[in-house]
């Protein structure tokens, strides 16, 4: 019987998620292995697909590092030959370095506008294509009423979105399931070779529907994402106070 109550309630809450908002999507364990230990802060220990993420940036070099976090999390989303299409106003990805992350820059379709209203029709527009695995759109300013009409779109198409907000004006609450901050962490070389080691990022999740909001650091090796130890990154901040 106490078997039969805890089946009873865990369906419960898959079906309160699904009418809250929250819908899983078949392959999308992939994303889940690449994010380690932070798959436990998702409902359901899932990465939300067919939803909206914002990523939130200050710095020119934190907006980079966001783009190679998400690069990463592209990795999964792509896997089985699907595209991705890139949105922006003044692109400074450079394309080749998409290989670290495991992902064909020939996957990416790369779209630039001038105008902010163009750019948020054209991420709409994508949003509504099926075929897609994703769709990351760099958009410092947005509303609630159009992250809303994203959201929708996302809901249909079941096609992921991602928001690069780079120095917003304001920091206003959008219809996202979840809100990121990505910030760069000093690199450890490898096999203490001298030079740069393997990317390192400060994730915050600073929101998450139904979910656990927290704070990793994390390391793009071999592929995924790694759990840098407490230790190091202990031990690299101790670093930059001494250095200044």
């Amino acid at each position: 019987m106490a078997a039969t109550k805890k089946d009873i309630f865990q369906q419960l809450q898959k079906d309160l998620l699904i009418l809250q908002g929250f819908k899983t999507q078949a392959g999308s364990t992939a994303v889940d292995s690449n994010l380690g230990t932070i798959v436990n802060a998702f409902p359901n220990k899932t990465f939300p697909v067919a939803a909206v993420h914002e990523f939130l940036s200050t710095e020119p070099e934190h907006a980079a590092a966001t783009g190679g976090f998400i690069s990463g999390l592209l990795s999964g989303l792509m896997q089985g030959g699907k595209a991705c299409v890139w949105i922006s106003k003044s692109r400074t990805l450079f394309p080749p370095a998409l290989h670290f992350f495991c992902v064909e820059p020939d996957q990416i379709i790369f779209i630039d506008l001038q105008k902010e209203k163009d750019l948020l029709w054209a991420v709409e527009e994508a949003l509504k294509c099926e075929g897609l695995a994703a769709v990351v759109g760099e958009i410092p300013e947005m509303s609630f009423t159009a992250s809303r009409r994203l959201q929708l779109a996302t809901e249909q198409s079941r096609v992921t979105c991602f928001l690069l907000r780079n120095r917003p004006r304001s920091i206003n609450p959008i219809a996202c399931v979840a809100r990121w901050k990505i910030t760069l962490l000093p690199t450890e070389p490898a096999d203490n070779m001298p030079g740069v080691g393997f990317p390192r990022w400060n994730v915050e999740l600073m929101k998450i529907r139904n979910g656990k909001p927290g704070t990793w650091q994390l390391e793009w090796m071999a592929g995924r994402f790694q759990t840098v130890y407490k230790e190091a990154a202990a031990m690299e901040k101790e670093t930059i106070r001494k250095t200044g």
